[in-house]
Parts: structure tokens; C-alpha cells; sequence
């Protein structure tokens, strides 16, 4: 496969993560109307991102497994076909348990898709080459944070919650024509064996990847998830404003998510760290705000840098230790980055039920510090493996 067809995939996986992203993370600026509209506390409308991310970390690794004998660009369009029926539905506010399954119906292929579209983009280039190109493609999620999270955010402050779906609709049925239209049938020539693909599961170094990939996932999103809700009720921030912070936080992770793409390759560990840094330090920058906008936003920015690359450190760590598995490694880091997404949601919905909405920056540290073990772990792995 030619440079120029890797990067074409890469960039229209960008689009499809932005579309699919923004499908998961843009209820996160919608939850309080969500929660308002269906006359529900914030603790249960949260469920619409936890639900979400816990069936795909049940069911991911075994839907790639089964799907990896198909063509990846067939994969790849029934994935964004239902996140389109998914958001199509929703926009017509249906009643609060058929909205949690719409929700849930395009969680089966979701991983299906981040795997097909990183391993076709990648394959046949150097490993640095595919840690800039996974960058692009897991750079959607930085990218959805800037553009289309706070747009829909910003449109359902003026109109309604129900307007986000139409528009992430509208972007995924772009997505799905240009993917259907551009791009190459992938049929998959060599179908590796299911045993060959589980040794994996055996290997130390996957194991504190795949560690690395949950803790530092689930330390984010213990305060990530709760964002709008952070804000406006302790910070006293409106909609609107809120939305500014979305953009703005958006921003400063596509530009830290771009270098860490560039720097992952080269000196993973150290990268880790000092990211990682962030779940210890963003409690006490909130510490210093004094209630005026320019000093929340500079904490929101900081926030924004040090979140950014986490899924693409998850796929970094488990990715490098299962190069001949790079399907596999994709999707269980998918469904264990989601697996994270629920853990850290479900774990700040219940400090948030128990202490009150202020505390929610503090939460994820315990999960900061676990992250922490497992990096010096992965570390003397790395070391050990070397030296003999």
C-alpha cells in the first residue's frame, strides 16, 4: 500500500471518528437538558455515556475477531449506518428507554470501525509512520471536541437538545458517502487465527499497556463527563459560555493530541508521565480560579492539553506490544478506553450523588495514580526486555 492511500484513509477515519465522537461525547454538553427534559436526575441521564461505553467494552474484541475476515470498507460503512439510524432517531426525542437503546444500537460496530480504519491506514508503513498516522485518525477526537461538540452544544442552547443529533446525523451520512464514494475495497487477504490473535492476552507488556490504557482513561472521565454540569453549577457558568469552554478546551487538546503523535514513537514513557501529570494537577488549578471567566478558561485550556492524548497514549501502549495483532490490539484498547469511559463516569456520578457537584475534579486521582504504578511497570518491562 502506497503512502498517499494510508494517508487518504487516515483522513477520512479522522472524519468518521469526528462523526462517531461527537455521537458519544456531545451528550456530555446536552445532559442537563437531557436530564430537564425527561424530568430525570443527572446521575441517570448520565447513564446515555455509560451504557454507551460499557456494552462496547463488552462486546468489541469479539465483534473484530468475527468481523476481521470481512472487507474492512464494508465494516467500515455499516459502522457509520447505524450511528446515522442511531442519531436520526434520537433527534425525534423519543421516550427516555427507547432513547438508551438507540444509544446503544451502534455501540456493536464501534470498535469495529476505529480497528479497520487504524489498521488500514497504518498498514505496510514504519512504526513511526503509524504512530503519526493512528495520530491523525485518533485526532477525530480531539477535532470533534473543537468543532462539532461545542457547535451542537452552542445550537442546543439556542433551540433544543434534540438539534446536536440532527447535525452529528448530517455528518456522519457525509462521512458515509465519502468513505463509500473515495475509498478502495479492503478485502482482507490473510485472515489470522483466533488463537494467534488471544496470545496476545498473554503478554506482560500488553498487559500494563492495556492497564495504562483503563487508569488513565477512567481518571479523565471520573471529571470529564461531569464537564457542563462542573461548570455551570459550580462555576456558575451559562450555556453559552459553557460551550466557549468546549471550543476552547477542544482546541488545546487537537494541538497536545499533534504532539504527542509526534512524540509517543520516540520516548513513550516519559510522554506518559507527563500527561498523566494533569489528573494531579488540574484539582488544584481549580483551586485558584477567583470565579472570573479568563481564569476558569486558562484552567479549562490547561485541562484540554493534558486530557487530549489519552486515547491515543491507550493506543500507543497496547498497540507496541502486539504489533502482529494490530486489529485485535485496536479493538480491545477501544473497548477498554470505553470500559474506562464508564468506570470513571459511573465512579463521579456516585462522589458526585455522595459529596456534591465539587468535587468532581478530584476524583479521578485515585485512577492517576494507579496509571502511575503501571507506567513504572511498563517501564521496567521495557528495560528488562532490552537488557536481555
Amino acid at each position: 500500500m502506497n503512502l498517499n492511500l494510508n494517508k487518504k484513509i487516515a483522513y477520512m477515519g479522522c472524519l468518521g471518528v469526528i462523526g462517531i465522537i461527537s455521537t458519544e461525547f456531545g451528550v456530555i454538553g446536552i445532559l442537563p437538558q437531557i436530564a430537564d427534559y425527561y424530568k430525570i436526575n443527572i446521575a441517570t441521564a448520565g447513564y446515555l455515556l455509560s451504557a454507551f461505553a460499557l456494552t462496547i467494552a463488552l462486546t468489541g474484541p469479539f465483534m473484530v475477531l468475527y468481523l476481521s475476515k470481512f472487507d474492512k470498507k464494508k465494516v467500515m460503512i455499516c459502522a457509520l449506518g447505524l450511528f446515522l439510524i442511531s442519531n436520526v432517531f434520537s433527534s425525534f426525542s423519543p421516550p427516555f428507554w427507547l432513547l438508551m437503546i438507540l444509544r446503544i444500537l451502534p455501540t456493536f460496530l464501534h470498535p469495529a470501525f476505529f480497528s479497520m480504519v487504524i489498521a488500514a491506514a497504518t498498514k505496510d508503513a514504519s512504526p513511526q509512520m503509524q504512530m503519526r498516522l493512528t495520530s491523525i485518525i485518533i485526532g477525530g477526537i480531539a477535532l470533534a471536541q473543537v468543532t462539532l461538540i461545542p457547535f451542537t452544544t452552542f445550537v442546543a442552547s439556542i433551540y433544543s437538545w434534540q438539534w446536536s443529533y440532527v447535525i452529528q446525523g448530517l455528518l456522519i451520512l457525509i462521512t458515509l458517502i465519502t468513505i463509500y464514494k473515495y475509498l478502495p475495497s479492503m478485502p482482507t487477504n490473510e485472515v489470522k487465527s483466533f488463537k494467534n490473535q488471544l496470545s496476545i492476552l498473554m503478554r506482560p507488556k500488553f498487559i500494563a499497556g492495556t492497564a495504562v490504557n483503563l487508569f488513565l482513561i477512567t481518571a479523565w472521565f471520573c471529571s470529564y463527563s461531569y464537564f457542563a454540569d462542573y461548570l455551570s453549577k459550580e462555576k456558575g457558568l451559562s450555556t453559552q459560555e459553557i460551550s466557549y469552554m468546549l471550543l476552547l478546551f477542544g482546541v488545546m487538546g487537537v494541538i497536545s493530541n499533534f504532539l504527542a503523535g509526534r512524540l509517543l514513537g520516540k520516548y513513550m514513557i516519559w510522554t506518559t508521565l507527563f500527561f498523566l501529570a494533569g489528573t494531579f494537577l488540574l484539582p488544584f488549578a481549580f483551586q485558584y480560579t477567583d470565579g472570573s471567566i479568563l481564569s476558569i478558561a486558562v484552567v479549562v485550556g490547561f485541562w484540554g492539553i493534558m486530557y487530549g492524548p489519552c486515547f491515543l497514549i491507550g493506543v500507543g501502549h497496547m498497540v507496541s506490544a502486539a504489533s502482529d495483532a494490530k486489529e485485535f490490539a485496536n479493538s480491545l484498547q477501544t473497548s477498554f478506553g470505553n470500559l474506562g469511559v464508564s468506570l470513571g463516569t459511573a465512579t463521579g456520578g456516585w462522589f458526585i450523588s455522595q459529596y456534591g457537584i465539587s468535587v468532581t475534579p478530584w476524583v479521578g486521582v485515585g485512577f492517576g495514580l494507579l496509571a502511575l504504578i503501571v507506567i513504572f511497570w511498563r517501564a521496567w518491562l521495557d528495560r528488562y526486555v532490552s537488557e536481555k
